[in-house]
């Protein structure tokens, strides 16, 4: 947790289950948004605005049912500067312990003129009147004035004086369209802040959009001007290219908390977890080189660099993934990998080679790193059998057929290799991956449990692949197998079986690392 009494505390206020929802091919059912929101309470976010209950059933009863469940965290109902909106929005938090209503109208000239299409003097009007009828429901109102970062500085100002008169304890200055540059995003803050009347009396929160890239940055200007709660989402998701990305903001509040005097009240061990259940649940995959969550965040593959973080961390890392409960695989074996790399993957795998198997081993380690780029574990022990002479894997997909139609049953066949000799399994699924995962299962140790997949298309046409990624558990530690293959069933059966290896790795200093099949 980022809490430190010498530092200006900041609200965070997720939208994760509102905004965030409402990037294109995000969806998420009721029961989904109630479960995110039980994860969000135990990363300790101050706000949570569930969705916006107006816009349908659905989301008025999750709303609805989040606000009883979770009596430990404010609860916000969202709402257009409409009556209707803001009774559904007082309806649907009405059993929250802490609650407010964020309501919000445009501000801009250009929203005005060609979306509102009403006189500025109607529109701001309308904003007194609705400030003032939420007021009547809750002592918390939020007030957003939409676009703000492209409204003239009188109109904004104007605009904000109104929602103060009228009752708002928050005033929110969002860069809607992602256009602002951090000067211009922070010094709006403070003219707001100083010309405003009644404008040092109320809170100010910033809700930033990524279309430039600069949603954190912008959001970092914020807090330096007085901003003190920001709006966030979990992986930066949302509207076209996304939100304030919470994982990225709080993680630059902890690693600069010196120079920025800022701190939250989020549990930095929660961060990848969240990040995790998110992405899994709107079926959005994390980029690879995505800040802090990403797969190469805390990866390195030269040589330089990983004989560097051998002998100290804080050579090339600013942040601890452990820290984040990210799992420590921060060495990457590629061509630009060293001896020393090598050396030590195999020894937390529990063998030592002596120094004729090691130089064995590189020689064709870089044989084959030379040709793909990146070694992966799975190959990486069948190296280490071959040079040693030893058995350095439980489990070996020979075979895989499948059978898969819409009149038929969808059934799996595998054969597997193991240190007592080849056996042949077969099972039913719902689907192919299913039934394979089903057939593979049989073989495997009764105390390593199936946790979740992922898949991903990595091209298309005719050199098409697809990647699986397969998370196992073992005596409460997770392992992950990843597998990249032209056929996507038997990527998913690689990456099962790599990730049964892994777990299944005799050394109890062998960590919860990522393994690669290609």
């Amino acid at each position: 947790m980022t809490t430190n009494p010498n530092k200006r505390m900041i609200d965070i206020f997720d939208t994760t289950l509102r905004d965030g929802e409402q990037a294109p091919g995000a969806s998420l059912q009721p029961e989904q948004k109630i479960e995110l929101a039980h994860q969000l309470a135990s990363l300790g976010i101050d706000v949570i605005e569930p969705g916006f209950p107006i816009s349908s059933p659905g989301e008025f009863a999750a709303v609805q049912a989040i606000s009883r469940q979770l009596q430990q965290v404010e609860i916000c109902g969202f709402a257009r500067a409409v009556k209707g909106d803001i009774d559904a929005a007082v309806k649907a938090t009405a059993d929250a312990a802490r609650r407010r209503i964020h309501l919000f109208i445009s501000s801009s000239d250009i929203h005005i003129e060609h979306q509102l299409r009403r006189p500025r003097s109607e529109v701001v009007a309308t904003a007194r009147e609705m400030v003032s009828y939420a007021r009547q429901f809750t002592d918390i109102v939020e007030f957003t004035a939409m676009d703000a970062a492209r409204t003239k500085m009188d109109d904004l100002i104007e605009m904000v004086e109104v929602a103060i008169e009228a009752g708002a304890s928050i005033i929110n200055l969002p860069d809607t369209v992602g256009y602002a540059l951090p000067h211009e995003y922070g010094e709006m803050f403070r003219r707001v802040r100083e010309g405003a009347r009644g404008g040092d009396q109320v809170r100010y929160s910033a809700h930033c959009h990524n279309d430039l890239g600069l949603a954190v940055a912008n959001s970092l200007a914020a807090i330096a001007n007085g901003a003190s709660q920001i709006e966030v989402t979990i992986n930066g998701i949302g509207e076209r290219t996304g939100n304030c990305a919470l994982e990225e903001l709080i993680m630059a509040l902890e690693t600069r908390g010196d120079v920025i005097g800022a701190a939250t009240n989020i549990k930095l061990n929660q961060l990848y977890e969240t990040s995790r259940q998110i992405s899994r649940a709107m079926h959005f995959p994390i980029a690879y080189n995505k800040p802090v969550v990403g797969r190469n965040a805390f990866q390195h593959e030269s040589g330089i660099h990983q004989d560097g973080l051998l002998k100290n961390r804080n050579t090339y890392e600013i942040m601890d993934p452990e820290a984040l409960g990210i799992p420590r695989s921060m060495i990457i074996l590629g061509k630009h990998s060293g001896r020393h790399a090598l050396k030590d993957r195999v020894r937390k795998y529990g063998f030592e080679p002596d120094e004729q198997q090691m130089e064995q081993l590189y020689e064709v380690f870089k044989e084959t790193a030379d040709q793909q780029k990146v070694v992966s574990d799975d190959q990486l022990l069948q190296m280490v059998s071959q040079t040693m002479n030893i058995p350095a894997q439980d489990y070996e997909l020979v075979e895989l057929q499948v059978t898969a139609g819409s009149m038929t049953d969808r059934m799996a066949a595998v054969r597997i290799r193991t240190s007592a000799g080849e056996h042949s399994y077969s099972a039913v699924g719902s689907g192919p991956v299913d039934a394979t995962i089903q057939a593979i299962a049989q073989c495997i140790s009764d105390d390593i449990t199936f946790v979740d997949m992922e898949m991903h298309a990595l091209s298309g046409g005719e050199g098409a692949s697809a990647e699986a990624v397969i998370t196992v558990e073992r005596a409460g530690r997770e392992f992950r197998g990843t597998a990249t293959h032209h056929d996507i069933v038997m990527a998913a059966g690689l990456a099962y079986v790599a990730a049964c290896n892994a777990a299944g790795l005799k050394a109890e200093s062998a960590e919860s690392e990522e393994v690669s099949v290609h």
